[in-house]
């Protein structure tokens, strides 16, 4: 039969739906919504029975139109091609969905024009809520923020620039565990792979990594004079760092590294030195990403707790009490972080 033929199927409104259950279109509502008033439990239970008896489903247009909201969430990410990152929007997704939302994610490729062009981009759109991952100091963007009065939630990291909620981990505590753990070994110091010219100095999870490096070290007794080393953040360009680094005279007798992306680079820079981890190079790095359980040795790390920051996040973002009064340190949400021991600092497991 031709399609065009075919009757036309009427559309289930939402009228229909209270009809079939015996109750008001307001309530249909609430009980789709999730609110913003409570439903009897048997009173939800009939709504969701009509609504899968007839098949509706509801006008995400229609309904983002009368709110001036939709139902997704932005997510802003320096780099998801890197592990961390994309191990942490998987976990913002994953949220969203427990809250009924969907994500959208833009990578800023550290850029600042590109973080202010995905900022304009989703907050024209009417996304519920923001989580920003900033790709550095971002004056711009948090003019942009400002311009639009946006539910913004940062993560990661905390530009000095911005003010809003922050969810973060403790980097300098967790950096600070991982200097003390190798140093416990029994080298005569440790040396730090931290990030370029161009970290921020404030605000940064990399600077903080740093910090917390030179906090144990100093309260070891070591010197940090030519101890520290930059490398950019990702595997690659820290595996070329560490080919010249290792072959030099000065090899370093074990290396923090500020992420675990460079940290995996020195590994395969080491191997193909034929040195080996941890008899004559100890390394240990920074988030955990999954990938570290499986470098070869296996890769001694600081974790967070990713699942629960993003929760947090999602939350806080979604949740009328995101105007968080009080100082920039009470707007903070800090999460502790763990060290996760494993083969290549020298231990056994």
């Amino acid at each position: 039969m031709d399609p065009r033929r075919l009757p036309r199927v009427a559309k289930v409104t939402r009228d229909d739906v209270a009809r079939l259950a015996g109750t008001s279109t307001a309530v249909v509502s609430y009980v789709i919504n999730n609110g913003p008033r409570p439903v009897a439990p048997a009173t939800r239970e009939r709504v969701l029975a009509a609504i899968k008896e007839l098949g509706y489903r509801p006008d995400r247009v229609a309904q983002a139109m009368a709110s001036r909201r939709t139902d997704l969430i932005g997510l802003i990410v320096p780099d998801a091609r890197q592990p961390f990152f994309a191990e942490m929007a998987h976990a913002v997704e994953q949220a969203a969905a427990e809250r009924g939302k969907m994500v959208l994610v833009g990578n800023s490729d550290y850029l600042d024009e590109r973080e202010v062009h995905y900022l304009r981009a989703f907050l024209g759109m009417r996304v519920s809520g923001l989580i920003l991952i900033s790709q550095g100091p971002s004056e711009h963007a948090a003019t942009e923020i400002d311009a639009w009065d946006a539910r913004v939630v940062l993560m990661h990291r905390r530009p000095d620039a911005i003010d809003d909620v922050a969810v973060v981990t403790d980097d300098v505590g967790g950096a600070q565990l991982a200097t003390r753990h190798l140093l416990e070994h029994g080298h005569p110091y440790v040396a730090c792979l931290g990030g370029t010219e161009e970290t921020p100095t404030v605000g940064d999870p990399v600077t903080d990594h740093v910090e917390g490096w030179r906090r144990a070290m100093r309260e070891a007794g070591k010197s940090l004079e030519g101890r520290l080393f930059q490398a950019p953040y990702n595997r690659y360009d820290a595996y070329q760092v560490a080919l010249k680094l290792l072959a030099g005279p000065d090899r370093p007798p074990a290396l923090l590294c500020a992420t675990d992306d460079q940290a995996i680079g020195v590994l395969r820079a080491a191997r193909e030195l034929r040195i080996d981890v941890p008899r004559d190079l100890a390394v240990a790095g920074f988030d955990d990403v999954k990938e570290a359980a499986l470098t070869d040795p296996p890769l001694t790390t600081v974790a967070s707790d990713r699942i629960a920051m993003a929760r947090s996040a999602v939350d806080l973002v979604l949740d009328d009490g995101l105007r968080i009064a009080g100082s920039r340190r009470e707007r903070l949400k800090q999460f502790p972080s763990a060290l996760v021991i494993r083969r290549s600092c020298g231990c056994g497991g």
